[in-house]
């Protein structure tokens, strides 16, 4: 194959994903006014949905405008050769691999995410304004960006320091050893990054003694769940909508509440969203997920090993010396229908680990205060209740509120 013929297989597969990713988008926007289901319709009143469809359509506009952009960005940056620009760049600083490539996609990330800020601004003080949900400070806004920057530079400069390096040391097994850093990290994230990563951006308190923490208390003691660390993060420094989650396992494990949560719904309600999230524990979701992912970052970088020493990739992108960084971004596109694949799989497994997390809340605690929250946080954020199935099945990783709510509702 020449590398012409590699290059145009990249721009075809870069440009049928954009454009399955419209047609879905289209087809789901069709079903914007739909009338809603009997079995949910209590969701929203009028004058609520109305809201909930013009914020739809708002979003939906606005993404076409971002994707069209971003699309059209890429594909100029690719035939005006872009990548052998930047490596030149790169390579006139340094002649070191490893500090290259670091300045390499320095460059690039940095300069995409400038790009992309004035979009993400308008969409927090236009978009998320405009329809009440928006609470974040210009100030928090921008401070955000820059820490962001920072734990990209440190932490993803030294991962992918390291595997450049195990690359450049062990040729063809470096996979291997690039599969084991990575693994450790995934590892210490899943334990420690309430504690070391979420206080740089949200304040986390342990929720206070009272009615609230007495039901978590003897709901979690009645399903033999140890659990003494309950905190409340304050997500309405950025907006109103509401969530929880449960993150790491054995002796870290921990449930977080969005003090949006607390403010939204009663306190049975907010029992039956934990018991939600303790079943995902007691079913083993979180484990079976991080193996899961584990497995497929082996895979991936197993292909990668495969590939990423041919000339071909560079020759592709038109750069004339071949390097791990250029080698990298070839196969990441041409990754992409793998990557689908492998994306379509771990959707379903979600899907069906919400059905069964909810089947625990249900049986270990009460339906109605869980379908009566679900449907609060969906008319809270004013979430699509009609999205079109083809589109639940390539992008969600949640069933929607009325697969939830029949599930929900079969009896054994």
């Amino acid at each position: 194959m020449s590398p012409q013929t590699l290059f145009y297989i990249i721009i075809a597969i870069l440009v049928i994903n954009f454009i399955i990713d419209q047609l879905l988008d289209a087809l789901n926007a069709k079903h914007f006014n739909d009338a809603l289901p009997s079995e949910i319709n209590d969701v929203y009143d009028e004058a609520e949905y109305k809201k909930s469809q013009a914020y739809k359509k708002e979003k939906y506009r606005f993404g076409l405008i971002t994707a069209f952009i971003s699309i059209i960005g890429t594909l100029l940056f690719f035939f005006l050769d872009g990548f052998a620009y930047v490596d030149g760049i790169a390579r006139s600083i340094s002649d070191n691999e490893i500090l290259v490539a670091l300045i390499f996609f320095g460059i690039i990330l940095f300069a995409s995410d400038i790009i992309m800020t004035p979009f993400g601004y308008y969409n927090t003080f236009v978009i998320e304004e405009k329809f009440g949900f928006n609470k974040t400070t210009k100030a928090t806004f921008f401070l955000d960006k820059l820490k962001g920057w920072f734990m990209m530079a440190i932490i993803g400069g030294a991962l992918l320091s390291a595997i450049i390096w195990f690359y450049h040391s062990t040729g063809s097994y470096f996979w291997l050893w690039a599969w084991a850093i990575i693994t450790v990290f995934a590892l210490f994230m899943n334990l420690f990054y309430a504690r070391l990563i979420v206080p740089l951006f949200n304040k986390q308190t342990p929720l206070a003694e009272g009615t609230l923490r007495s039901k978590i208390e003897t709901y979690a003691n009645t399903v033999g769940f140890t659990l003494d660390k309950i905190f409340v993060i304050d997500g309405s420094k950025r907006s109103t909508k509401a969530n929880a989650y449960f993150s790491g396992f054995g002796k870290e494990k921990r449930i977080t509440l969005y003090d949006t949560l607390i403010n939204d719904l009663e306190d049975d309600e907010i029992v039956a969203v934990l018991a939600h999230e303790v079943g995902h524990y007691k079913k083993n979701h979180i484990i079976i997920n991080l193996v899961a992912s584990i497995a497929t970052t082996g895979f991936t970088l197993w292909l990668l090993s495969l590939f990423i020493g041919s000339p071909l990739l560079s020759e592709a992108l038109h750069v004339s010396q071949p390097s791990f960084h250029i080698g990298l971004i070839a196969f990441g596109v041409l990754y992409t229908p793998v990557s689908e694949v492998t994306g379509l799989l771990m959707n379903y497994l979600s899907r069906k680990f919400e059905y069964q997390a909810d089947n625990y809340a249900k049986n270990t605690f009460s339906t109605p205060p869980l379908i009566s929250a679900l449907k609060k946080l969906s008319k809270n954020s004013l979430s699509n209740l009609t999205p079109h199935p083809a589109y639940v099945f390539m992008h969600y990783s949640h069933p929607t509120l009325l697969e939830r709510f029949k599930s929900l509702k079969k009896v054994k």
